[in-house]
């Protein structure tokens, strides 16, 4: 939110600069994310009179003698059209720094700094300047929006420097304001901080107004949706004239960027960003029936609002309508039908409190969202709806463009705007603190935040303002106290059940630390994703309708329906990410992913869902293979000191014959395979791609396993090649594990070719291992690797009827 300091002192005496306030808003936890000096660019900028204009002939050009007063007189060539003797304008004396515009003389280049030279031969000791040279709009200083120069007042002293005449002497400060202080997104919010912090008084906006007897016979506001609309205020103004704002409401809005537009209309934008209630005006002649009513929008009923645009609406909508059709989208924009025009001659103000998450929802799933939405999406309170309707009621008599009514419609729930009461305890709120705050201190604090704190002993008892809707209990009070108090006064202190610890990884974090590390050593990237997905990711991975993956966790109010539930795999996010990366030409690489998984034990939600973490890894590429990836999930078995086996079996998304189980000590952790050409074509995949889940949390329990060492043999090792025939329903895990399962002395076993042709029978295939066998501290006897290859043949042969190839 921009805040201009000139804005804010209107309501408190600030004795500090801008720097020091910026620190200390920033102490009572308001961050400054940035403090903007409006003029910083700006300077040895003077007020000049051009005492002689001469053309240059066959140009565009003059040549002017200008009096700078005590700065000197100085020749200056001009080429703009509204220069002329008699006139004064701003000097940019040599030295002095200004804006750099383009050709058009309206989009600012960069900085400049004036420097003595020539134009068609003619000396020149200065620039004469636009508003855009300056950093000036035409909201900030009347004619600064001229495609000219800047005309100054006749009675400005010569040689006085212009920021103080053009504002740009002041300060902005774009203050971020936390969700749970809705009352402070606005001017007056943050001088009640700003007051308070630098213990002084704050000086209120002007509310008061006098009513004409005039009454708007018929004028009647109805509100059907109370439950989403507790309070509409409207209020009837007659003998309406539109016209320009004042200079200094004009300037105002400018600050902060919004574009004067007439008075009417300024009226409720500026009430808006001074006391932060959005409000609304429309104009009585287009009111068919002469009447509001609040309700929720029919089902497809349509609006075009004042930028134009049509939107469709639903019940979930809120609307303000007149007799016949909704004349204003509620909190978000009004009607273009109902707008402001050269001819208003009657207005209705609105100024009206609205559910925050109704205005929320309704902004989001439009896609409109306004100033308006942003405020009443935080929160509005129903003091401020009043106080807005009584200063818009106060400017509109003050700016003489209307009079003041005694119509007013006032629907409401009942609502108190009264300061309600609180009582707390004195060491309950320093026990939330850790330290004892002076009760002095606590009482200052509090009645400068406007809380009328009384004390009796250890009881505090306060007035707690309608706008502070954040306030609840105790330990709010503690944090009103402690951010005025100071932070830097807290202790560090341990929780009473905290112990001292030498802090690091837990085992559980070291583990999977090192995993990832084991995993980057084979090439891949760690990559990171929403914990959500789509309904639709959960299709394109061909899961049946029946698979407990699709029993989801739904998010009450999603981003959008691509993140609309809590992901049961990491699969879908993964192949996306391996389409991504092939859309934008990268054919060949590996990712990895180590996240959690959330398992609803029912649906819906009775408890909290199990968290269960996962790894899940993909490779892509022409070099890449099932058995590339089925190496690196080897290599995670390696890193975690246990064995996986795999067994035959494809998921919806892999290919029936490239695909495989994981198991570990019998229990099935994952599975890994190739991505099926009917997946891959739904996610546009250029290069084949293959997938590895692995249930991380099943495998927790071996995360303390210790590596044992057994010494290097003196003897070498043995190899031995080994070419089988086999069915060709068998895979190879299944032939690993009867080779281990004869032979302990067996130390890897690594497959190196996989045939199938005429030289076997057409229902086999072969396939051909390196098998190495590791001695004892006493080497192998002669014959004993021939023996173990026999025994190994005659299991092979015994358990999956294996042969030797001939």
């Amino acid at each position: 939110m921009l805040v201009p300091l000139s804005w804010l002192k209107e309501y408190v005496d600030i004795d500090v600069t801008a720097k020091e306030l910026e620190k200390k808003l920033f102490d009572c936890g308001f961050e400054v994310e940035e403090l903007i000096e409006v003029g910083k660019d700006i300077s040895g900028v003077v007020c000049g009179l051009v005492t002689e204009c001469e053309p240059i002939p066959d140009t565009h050009l003059h040549v002017c003698q200008v009096d700078c007063g005590d700065k000197g007189k100085f020749q200056i060539c001009c080429g703009a059209d509204n220069v002329e003797a008699s006139k004064k304008f701003p000097v940019a004396l040599v030295g002095a720094s200004v804006l750099m515009t383009a050709k058009d003389h309206k989009t600012v280049e960069g900085v400049m700094t004036i420097k003595k030279g020539k134009l068609r031969g003619v000396d020149s000791e200065g620039m004469l300047c636009s508003g855009t040279e300056l950093g000036v709009s035409e909201g900030m200083y009347k004619g600064a929006g001229y495609n000219g120069l800047l005309v100054l007042p006749d009675d400005m002293n010569l040689g006085e420097d212009v920021k103080e005449l053009l504002g740009l002497n002041d300060y902005i400060f774009d203050v971020s304001i936390t969700a749970n202080r809705p009352d402070c997104q606005c001017i007056l919010g943050l001088a009640r901080e700003v007051a308070a912090v630098l213990d002084k008084p704050l000086k209120m906006p002007a509310t008061d107004y006098t009513e004409t007897d005039v009454k708007k016979e018929g004028f009647k506001v109805t509100v059907q949706a109370q439950d989403i609309c507790p309070r509409y205020v409207g209020h009837y103004v007659y003998d309406v004239k539109i016209a320009e704002s004042p200079d200094w409401m004009k300037r105002r809005l400018a600050l902060i960027g919004q574009e004067p537009i007439s008075n009417i209309v300024d009226i409720t934008n500026y009430v808006m960003n001074e006391i932060g209630q959005p409000m609304h005006a429309f104009d009585y002649n287009f009111l068919e029936g002469g009447v509001i009513d609040v309700r929720r929008a029919a089902d497809k009923e349509k609006i075009t609002t004042l930028d134009g645009e049509e939107y469709e609406l639903t019940t979930n909508n809120l609307v303000i309508c007149d007799g016949k059709k909704p004349v204003a989208l509620a909190g978000i924009m009004g009607g273009l039908n109902s707008e402001i025009r050269e001819t208003t001659n009657e207005v209705v103000f609105e100024s009206a409190k609205f559910a925050r998450d109704n205005i929320r929802k309704s902004a989001r799933a439009l896609g409109k969202s306004t100033d308006a939405s942003a405020k009443y999406s935080k929160g509005v309170d129903e003091y401020s709806t009043e106080l807005a309707m009584k200063r818009a009621l106060h400017l509109i008599e003050e700016l003489g463009c209307g009079k003041v009514s005694s119509t007013h419609e006032d629907v409401n729930t009942g609502n108190s705007i009264e300061p309600r009461k609180m009582e707390a305890s004195i060491a309950k709120v320093n026990g939330v603190l850790g330290i004892e705050v002076p009760t002095d201190e606590i009482v200052r604090i509090l009645k400068n935040l406007n809380f009328n704190p009384v004390v009796n002993g250890d009881n505090l008892t306060i007035e707690v303002p309608a706008y502070r809707e954040d306030m609840e209990s105790y330990p709010d009070i503690a944090e009103e106290v402690i951010r005025m108090y100071g932070y830097d006064h807290v202790i560090p202190t341990f929780m009473p059940d905290s112990k001292v610890t030498m802090g690091g990884l837990n085992p559980k974090q070291r583990t999977e630390l090192k995993l990832k590390k084991a995993l980057c050593s084979t090439g891949a990237y760690e990559c990171m994703h929403y914990s959500f997905f789509s309904p639709s990711d959960l299709d394109m991975i061909d899961l049946a309708e029946d698979d407990p993956k699709r029993q989801a966790i739904k998010i009450l109010n999603p981003i959008n329906e691509d993140l609309s539930l809590m992901r049961t795999t990491l699969v879908p996010q993964m192949i996306a990410a391996i389409s991504r990366n092939n859309k934008k030409d990268n054919l060949e690489g590996r990712l990895f992913e180590v996240a959690s998984r959330f398992i609803p034990k029912s649906l819906p939600l009775t408890d909290y869902p199990e968290e269960r973490n996962t790894l899940v890894i993909g490779i892509w590429g022409d070099k890449e293979d099932f058995y590339s990836l089925k190496g690196i999930v080897n290599k995670v078995a390696e890193t975690l000191l246990v064995e996986f086996e795999y067994e035959a079996e494809a998921l919806t998304y892999h290919h029936p014959y490239q695909a495989a189980k994981i198991v570990c000590n019998g229990e099935t952790v994952g599975h890994l395979g190739k991505v099926s050409y009917e997946v891959a074509e739904k996610y546009d995949l250029r290069t084949a791609a293959y997938v590895a889940e692995i249930d991380l949390a099943g495998l927790e329990k071996y995360y303390g396993n210790k590596p044992s060492f057994t010494p290097v043999s003196k003897f070498a090792d043995e190899d031995r090649d080994l070419a089988l025939v086999m069915n060709k329903d068998i895979n190879c895990g299944q032939v690993e594990k009867v080779m281990k399962e004869a032979c302990k002395a067996i130390s890897s076993i690594k497959l190196f070719d996989v045939y199938v042709g005429s030289q076997i029978p057409e229902d086999k295939k072969s396939m051909a291992f390196t098998l190495k066998f590791v001695p004892g501290e006493d080497g192998f006897e002669e014959g004993a690797v021939d023996k173990y290859v026999k025994k190994i043949l005659k299991n092979l042969k015994f358990h999956l009827d294996i042969d030797l190839r001939a």
